[in-house]
């Protein structure tokens, strides 16, 4: 099972700048989060970021929130229940004519969703989490970009890390998430995403 850019969406959860100095390792974190968000945006995959409670911590990380194209302001720890779910679901579209009038092999094909939620944040056993959990409780395909992920302490990282694989998510790394949506060295960007990791 390998990611492709043209069915993922990349969620950075709350790289706020009142709270990265207290994440354990948070250059390496933010580094990876702008790498990703960088590369999403050669590729075509939408990126949408969270902020929590930002009147008290502050936006994100202005390198990130330029590379969203949306920014969810929340109280609740998970983003879903403030409506992210709402942003990663394609709007439904009104059946046009009769659709028992085609059998469904003459039926034009859907859209391609983009049901691969590329996922990454801070806190890790906190609001990356809940968020996480969440969207996997809502069927969708949930990879969580380790090495782009932070908590204050290793221990209460890991331990998000231990509980998000056990509940199916997928975890990756920001260099497992870029060569997978390139999926081939021909690929157009290939140069321009490869650079952004040397």
């Amino acid at each position: 099972m390998l990611l492709q850019a043209s069915t993922s969406q990349l969620v950075l959860v709350d790289y706020q700048q009142k709270l990265m100095p207290a994440i354990a390792g948070h250059a390496e974190v933010a580094a990876n989060a702008l790498r990703l968000a960088q590369a999403a945006q050669l590729l075509q995959v939408p990126v949408w970021g969270t902020e929590q409670n930002p009147s008290r911590l502050g936006p994100n990380l202005p390198e990130l929130r330029a590379l969203c194209q949306r920014t969810l302001a929340k109280m609740h720890f998970s983003a879903v229940a403030e409506g992210l779910g709402e942003w990663l679901q394609p709007p439904a579209k009104p059946a046009a004519g009769n659709a028992r009038s085609l059998p469904k092999h003459l039926q034009k094909p859907a859209e391609a969703e983009r049901g691969s939620i590329v996922i990454a944040g801070c806190e890790a056993h906190v609001c990356l989490l809940q968020t996480a959990l969440e969207l996997l409780e809502d069927e969708m395909e949930v990879w969580v970009v380790t090495d782009a992920c932070g908590s204050r302490t290793e221990r209460n990282r890991d331990a998000a890390f231990d509980r998000l694989a056990g509940a199916g998510a997928e975890l990756v790394t920001t260099e497992m998430v870029l060569f997978e949506w390139l999926e081939t060295a021909e690929h157009p960007e290939f140069k321009a995403v490869h650079a952004l990791i040397k």
